[in-house]
């Protein structure tokens, strides 16, 4: 299984945990990783998710999201196709960075794409990419059915 996380999903784990959802989607954003760490799944991450994660203010969560980032198995990087996919993707009203990801995502032939943006997940249904764009608790879930 191929899995490519957006930023929104390795920053979740130091979010706020008042919030059920949010809480879910630690644990099941964790469990994934942790099958990426053991071998049984493949994490790809590319130099845009880098470039974000470098945007990130606080020093602290930058080096945390860092650390999880650095554990990907596979790196993609930004080329001119790529770049090409992401403008026909915001077309659709998907925002920069979340195209970016995608396009991405499909270049990398990732099985699916992970993200906690519930509107990036109905935008990417519309512009119907070549990736599943899929909440992290919803996949995690539908892999433990078909399992």
């Amino acid at each position: 299984m191929r899995i490519y996380f957006d930023v929104c999903c390795l920053n979740r784990p130091y979010d706020d945990m008042k919030q059920n959802r949010i809480r879910l989607e630690k644990e099941a954003i964790l469990a994934i990783l942790s099958r990426c760490n053991f071998g049984s799944w493949v994490h790809i991450s590319s130099n845009i998710v880098d470039y974000e994660i470098n945007q990130i203010n606080d020093y602290e969560r930058r080096s945390e999201v860092q650390a999880l980032n650095a554990e990907c198995d596979e790196k993609i990087i930004l080329n001119q196709k790529i770049f090409d996919r992401a403008g026909t993707l915001e077309s659709y009203g998907i925002k920069s960075y979340d195209a970016y990801h995608v396009a991405l995502a499909e270049a990398a032939n990732a099985d699916v794409f992970l993200t906690t943006d519930d509107k990036l997940i109905k935008l990417a249904e519309k512009a119907q990419v070549n990736v599943k764009v899929i909440n992290p608790v919803t996949w995690v879930m539908e892999v433990n059915d078909n399992e």
